[in-house]
């Protein structure tokens, strides 16, 4: 730490003046309830009282409230997350404006995954690999498919193509190999 520079200090008594408006605001926006967000900053200024001793000066006062604040508002949270509580909770979806509104915690809508275009992207590849498949030597296509995507035990691959299980397994490898060149060519580096 740099000795010619100040550490941030505490004057609890100008908290109110300072940060109470900002807190409740910060409060507001994530409990969506005004009463219970005075509370929480009120909370926040005792709790920041009795742990006045604790603060070492490496954060201004209003980042060190806020982390104060932060905490209450996860332990108001922890407390009521129970089936009744969650029915009781409301959460902001929007941040003012006409279009106000709120969700009941559980019924919070989950994020979207792209669904469509994973579809899409999977059909894609797919069609990629059965060209791959169709463009190697009829027999390591025929055995490929049989092995890998209709799994066959070997013995039965072996005896429907009259084949030995080392070549079965020579086969396999070569069509992997080819297969994995295929996919480079087309797929990967498009």
């Amino acid at each position: 730490m740099n000795p010619n520079k100040e550490k941030n200090s505490l004057s609890p008594d100008k908290w109110v003046d300072k940060y109470a408006d900002y807190l409740f605001n910060y409060a507001v926006v994530r409990v969506n309830n005004e009463a219970l967000a005075k509370d929480l900053v009120q909370e926040t200024f005792f709790a920041g009282l009795k742990s006045a001793k604790n603060f070492e000066g490496k954060s201004t006062e209003r980042t060190w409230l806020v982390s104060i604040l932060k905490r209450k508002v996860i332990d108001y949270y922890r407390k009521i997350n129970s089936k009744k509580g969650q029915a009781e909770v409301k959460m902001s979806f929007y941040d003012g404006g006409d279009n106000e509104g709120n969700w009941i915690e559980e019924r919070v809508p989950q994020t979207w995954k792209n669904e469509a275009e994973e579809y899409i992207e999977n059909q894609e590849l797919k069609e990629q690999i059965d060209k791959c498949i169709d463009s190697l030597p009829e027999k390591y296509a025929m055995v490929f498919r049989m092995k890998t995507m209709q799994e066959f035990e070997t013995e039965e691959i072996c005896k429907a193509l009259n084949i030995t299980p080392s070549n079965l397994w020579v086969i396999i490898h070569r069509a992997r190999t080819q297969l994995r060149g295929c996919l480079e060519k087309n797929w990967f580096n498009n």
